[in-house]
């Protein structure tokens, strides 16, 4: 027996159970998104809560994880009753109440149509007169929310939106193509019901922000942005990424 080595893996464990003990627990919470949030899958949490989840870790940090609805979480982290929020799009208007980090994927936000519908969007006024469904609170950009040519009634989720494009309340919804085959999937929605438009309203980095009611919001996101940059060093980022099938 080789006293020396089983006495240093002794003592490895001991250290990874030493590290998990002291480690701050921190809280985070978004709404289902799959793939990057999910409630309940055979392969995590989601992209996004995987990869905060690694980058804290290597800072000390262990990350708690719950599922509220959209409006909600952004407004229990704006507030700092919850520390982050796992995958936020830019807006101005968010940066006087978030605090956000490196970015770490991109979104394509392009529209959905029913299938065969002609509609192609080449800009703000190819959307005149159009009724087009958006999520509550979602950061859209500035732009699509300031716009006056088109309406843009809310909904809490896009599975009420694609429901309410198939019984022809809307004309048009809008999602990143990735998240809406998952959600349509889930939601057990006929994909071949669905078109999406060619050109993307918008490319979206995605972050992760926290409240600038917290405190240690600014702590918070530098832990995460050292953490990000070591998962990426590692092999760890790519892995996360090649577990979900993306490369």
């Amino acid at each position: 027996m080789n006293v020396k080595f089983y006495t240093r893996v002794i003592s490895l464990i001991f250290l990874s159970f030493s590290i998990s003990a002291n480690a701050t627990v921190l809280t985070a919470a978004q709404d289902p998104w799959p793939p990057f949030v999910v409630e309940k899958s055979d392969l995590g949490n989601g992209i996004s809560i995987d990869l905060l989840t690694a980058a804290m870790k290597t800072q000390g940090y262990e990350v708690k994880f719950k599922i509220l609805p959209w409006s909600r979480a952004l407004d229990e982290v704006s507030k700092g009753r919850v520390d982050l929020l796992p995958a936020t799009w830019f807006t101005q208007e968010r940066t006087d109440f978030l605090v956000y980090s490196d970015p770490y994927l991109e979104n394509e936000l392009k529209f959905i149509k029913r299938a065969g519908d002609p509609f192609e969007y080449t800009g703000m006024s190819s959307l005149d007169g159009k009724i087009v469904g958006i999520v509550r609170g979602y950061g859209y950009g500035d732009s699509f929310l300031k716009a006056t040519n088109f309406r843009k009634p809310e909904a809490g989720d896009l599975v009420s939106n694609l429901k309410k494009l198939l019984a022809k309340r809307i004309d048009l919804t809008l999602e990143d193509r990735l998240v809406a085959l998952s959600v349509m999937e889930k939601a057990g929605l006929n994909q071949d019901d669905f078109a999406f438009t060619k050109e993307a309203l918008s490319k979206n980095p995605l972050h992760v922000t926290s409240g600038k009611a917290n405190p240690n919001s600014q702590k918070y996101i530098d832990a995460y942005n050292k953490g990000l940059a070591e998962i990426k060093s590692n092999g760890t980022f790519d892995a996360i990424l090649s577990k979900y099938g993306i490369k």
